[in-house]
């Protein structure tokens, strides 16, 4: 028999201990402040009916769309002729479920078919890996996770607020202090393309000043050319893109003067602005971005992205508001708000920064190690008791030489040893070993525990 070599498929990774410690530390983070926030949290299962999400991400998606082969004889229903007419008559006969793209489509699902039962607003937060049939490059991946939060059944802009407040706890409580909430509304870029004479092309200005960024002002200009915008056109949006830092909304008002819709995409932000100074939060790392598009064509009302400052990731979180998530699935007229982190690239600006706290990589407190057999049911019973007062302690599993045993909890990162030898068995105590400074202390268990404790 040949051995084989055993291998991932390309674009997807194992995550060891370590990387659990320190994506588990992030993620429990942001888990603890959606529930703060009222956020319940849902799943959904890995398969989707196909019919759920095609025709949802346009052509491009429906591409990356990983299809599941029927299970038992799935070319039973396939003829001849339909091998000869392609894929695209084959499929539908051999696949009616996909690997879910994202969060969202499933969410609006699970809306509409729970809607009997659930409380609106209601307020969801979802964390599970999706997976897409892309090419796998550094950063991209073909398995990964999507942490989305969203309220679906109202339009109230507290829900936006509410959004803003909620990045900047997780992102104090991950000891990020250079960061920018960049905001904006759909209604202002509808509002700017009536204003500069393309009324109705704010779908094509959006895709091309999302690209300001990577591109510049210049090669945008070329895009908007392209795309059928007039130079006059392309003049009067000169000034928005090189627009002061100071004065944003005295400015915008007197540019968006002529637009209806403009004028209320600029209220909604300063009224969120204005939510946000009733709530006791400053306007710190905020920032009015009136180019601001993201390129998605679903968003309705504010627009979010947020980029850490001085690190080679791009943003690290997004989201927005949308008019009818659950109109697809036939039921209209449900507004929601949501946002998403991107765990992943909060890791890697973690890393970059070290900002991972040293005791989130610890698993175990404490390990016991111990001579002989009496050591060991000794060692079992105090191990009963750390466990039973909430520590995390193991035991080594096998007698062995005394610094195998620490070279073991060296290289876990174990913080402490207790040594169980004979003196300790017969005066009822243990010795407590200080890996980092080598002290050891003979100790009371209750002792122990107190230390343990902090």
């Amino acid at each position: 028999m040949s051995i084989q070599k055993p291998s991932l498929p390309k674009g997807t990774r194992d995550f060891g201990p370590l990387i659990m410690s320190k994506r588990n530390y992030i993620l429990d983070t942001i888990k603890s402040t959606f529930k703060l926030f009222g956020f319940q949290q849902l799943e959904t299962p890995s398969m989707e009916n196909l019919s759920v999400l095609t025709g949802k991400y346009g052509d491009e998606g429906d591409q990356l769309l990983y299809k599941i082969v029927n299970s038992g004889d799935f070319l039973k229903n396939v003829r001849a002729e339909d091998m000869m007419d392609g894929s695209h008559r084959v499929l539908p006969k051999i696949a009616e479920k996909g690997l879910r793209y994202d969060l969202t489509v499933p969410f609006a699902r699970y809306v509409v078919m729970n809607r009997n039962d659930i409380t609106f607003p209601f307020k969801r937060f979802q964390i599970q890996p999706v997976w897409r049939a892309d090419r796998p490059q550094r950063g991209r991946y073909r398995e990964f996770y999507q942490c989305d939060a969203d309220v679906v059944g109202t339009d109230s802009l507290i829900c936006e607020a509410e959004i803003i407040l909620m990045i900047k706890k997780v992102f104090k409580e991950l000891k990020l202090t250079d960061y920018s909430i960049k905001i904006n509304n759909r209604k202002i870029l509808t509002g700017i393309s009536e204003v500069i004479g393309e009324p109705g092309k704010e779908s094509e200005l959006c895709v091309c000043i999302d690209k300001l960024d990577k591109i510049g002002w210049a090669k945008v200009q070329e895009e908007l050319i392209q795309k059928g915008f007039g130079e006059e056109s392309i003049s009067r949006l000169e000034p928005i893109i090189h627009l002061p830092k100071e004065d944003k909304f005295s400015y915008m008002a007197d540019f968006l003067n002529l637009s209806a819709v403009g004028l209320q995409g600029l209220k909604e932000v300063k009224d969120v602005y204005e939510l946000l100074t009733m709530s006791g939060a400053s306007e710190e790392h905020l920032d009015f971005d009136v180019v601001l598009a993201r390129g998605l064509s679903y968003y309705t009302g504010a627009i979010f992205e947020v980029k850490v400052n001085n690190v080679s990731i791009g943003s690290v979180s997004g989201g927005g508001r949308y008019d009818n998530l659950t109109g697809v699935f036939g039921l209209e007229g449900v507004s929601g708000v949501g946002f998403s982190f991107g765990v992943d690239r909060l890791y890697d600006v973690l890393e970059e920064l070290n900002l991972f706290p040293q005791d989130s990589l610890e698993t175990t407190a404490v390990m016991i190690a111990h001579f002989d057999q009496e050591g060991l049911g000794y060692g079992l019973k105090v191990l009963s008791f750390l466990r039973s007062a909430g520590i995390c302690a193991e035991i080594y599993p096998e007698s062995a030489k005394i610094k195998k045993q620490f070279n073991y909890a060296d290289k876990k990162n174990i913080p402490f040893v207790i040594i169980v030898g004979s003196d300790e068995i017969s005066s009822g105590k243990v010795t407590l070993k200080d890996m980092k400074s080598g002290i050891q202390t003979l100790l009371t268990l209750e002792e122990v525990s107190k230390i343990l404790k902090g």
